[in-house]
């Protein structure tokens, strides 16, 4: 007879395993806390102190995002603890477009039947992308769901908040003809586009994960999964020592449909093509999807994880910071006058 406080674990959910995973991610939240963490983890809300962290006027910049089908893949070749990073990267690389430093972060994990080794991998991730962007993991949830995930599915979505001096947000309305856009480099296809990455290598191609292109260092499965790249430290230094008009984070639209997002009307991005060599996956990808250019680059990053808009007499001197601290970047184009924008306009066109 199954005792009455054990009817719920017959329904498929463990607290008991849900405290034990809780356990061993504590000291992983507590090795992300920052300067304006207030409390600890284990409450109904995380608490931050924006004047704890030394701001006086801060305007709040919040952001949310996923890593999409880019998880079926860790799912299916076993692999965890860097889809963590990407969520992460996707929600913190958004926010320090306006300028924003990430304060804090909260997970959202949910799968049929909690795998408490799974999930402790997965949280690894999470904390280690939050080290990288400096913020503070101070809660989420857990959310053990029977019969709503498959065996072994299980889906991240995250929540970061930042803060930035109301007199320091980046201001795209003082863009002008003339600056210059800097490229900074991705670690890959970043977690945008898989859903056509795995039409395209496994159901088309037929594909494993273990597949050696010709072209790629590592197996597929380990290609596809190299982690977002998270860029919130490098633009909060160049904010702070050169005139950046606005910052574009080249997600799902690719350089097509975010570029223009941080231009005024009237306005718009020449950008040449040819002043940056995408990673080999790109082309690979093309050639057996047979994908047109004008969809690469309005899927993809193109190799372009992110697009600086900087005075012109501070291009050179940005390059050759970010070179320093071990960025690939390039100058990949110009502001210029086109009264049907804001848009991209690219040299040469794509076909």
């Amino acid at each position: 007879m199954v005792k009455k406080q054990d009817r719920y674990r017959e329904a498929g959910v463990d607290i008991d395993l849900a405290d034990r995973l809780v356990d061993r991610i504590l000291p992983m939240a507590h090795a992300t806390y920052r300067k304006g963490v207030v409390g600890d983890i284990g409450g109904f809300g995380g608490l931050f102190s924006p004047r704890m962290a030394g701001y006086r006027d801060p305007v709040l910049v919040s952001g949310t995002d996923g890593v999409g089908t880019k998880l079926k893949i860790a799912q299916t070749i076993g692999k965890h603890d860097t889809v963590g990073i990407d969520l992460v990267a996707m929600c913190a690389n958004d926010v320090v477009t306006c300028g924003a430093e990430p304060l804090f972060f909260l997970d959202y994990f949910a799968t049929g039947k909690l795998d408490i080794n799974v999930g402790q991998q997965v949280i690894k991730g999470i904390a280690d992308g939050c080290r990288m962007a400096g913020c503070a993991l101070i809660g989420g949830e857990t959310a053990e769901m029977p019969g709503f995930y498959a065996p072994g599915e299980y889906d991240l979505a995250g929540f970061v908040v930042g803060a930035v001096e109301r007199k320091k947000i980046l201001d795209a309305s003082k863009t002008k003809p003339g600056d210059v856009l800097i490229g900074i480099a991705s670690s890959g296809l970043h977690s945008n586009g898989f859903s056509l990455v795995r039409k395209v290598f496994v159901e088309e191609r037929g594909y494993s994960y273990k597949s050696r292109l010709k072209g790629l260092k590592t197996p597929l499965g380990l290609e596809l999964l190299k982690p977002t790249r998270i860029y919130v430290k490098t633009v909060l230094e160049m904010t702070r020592r050169f005139k950046i008009r606005g910052v574009a984070h080249i997600t799902g639209g690719g350089i097509t449909e975010n570029t223009p997002r941080v231009f005024p009307k009237g306005l718009s991005a020449l950008i040449k093509r040819n002043s940056w060599k995408p990673q080999p996956i790109f082309k690979i990808l093309q050639q057996e999807g047979g994908v047109n250019e004008a969809g690469m680059y309005r899927t993809f990053n193109m190799g372009i994880g992110l697009i600086m808009v900087v005075s012109r007499a501070d291009a050179q001197g940005a390059v050759k910071l970010l070179k320093r601290k071990g960025e690939r970047v390039y100058i990949i184009g110009e502001v210029v006058k086109d009264s049907s924008g804001p848009q991209v306009i690219y040299d040469p066109p794509l076909e």
